[in-house]
């Protein structure tokens, strides 16, 4: 098929392409790579992770819908969080804050957080 006009060089796959390419930037916008940790209480039950979509995880928390040590345990308030560029750079942290003692959790939360006070709302707004 020949076209003529300003549209003559119209390429379907290229336009296809490039929404692809909008849609993952877009994706690349929500993606934020973090490391957390969310209690119990203050000087309560600590749990650290890892999440590419703080808002949605800490939510997940708050209410329990995901099974496991945080629900078990009802680590619902989120206390500390870090951001990060790469998930990699996150899953490092984390794998370091995990390996490291209460204690020094404890002081992360205190130094940025002396009240332990829920962040959720601070993410979110």
């Amino acid at each position: 098929m020949v076209r003529t006009g300003p549209f003559q060089h119209y390429n379907p796959f290229v336009i296809a392409r490039s929404e692809a390419t909008k849609q993952s930037r877009a994706m690349q916008r929500d993606f934020q790579p973090a490391v957390y940790i969310v209690a119990s209480a203050r000087n309560g039950t600590l749990y650290v992770g890892v999440t590419s979509d703080l808002p949605k995880r800490a939510f997940q928390h708050r209410e329990g819908v995901i099974d496991g040590f945080s629900k078990r345990y009802g680590c619902k308030r989120l206390v500390w969080f870090e951001l990060h560029s790469t998930m990699e750079h996150a899953i490092v942290r984390e794998k370091q804050l995990k390996g490291g003692s209460r204690k020094r959790k404890t002081a992360l939360v205190e130094a940025e957080n002396p009240l332990w006070d829920d962040l959720f709302e601070s993410i979110c707004g």
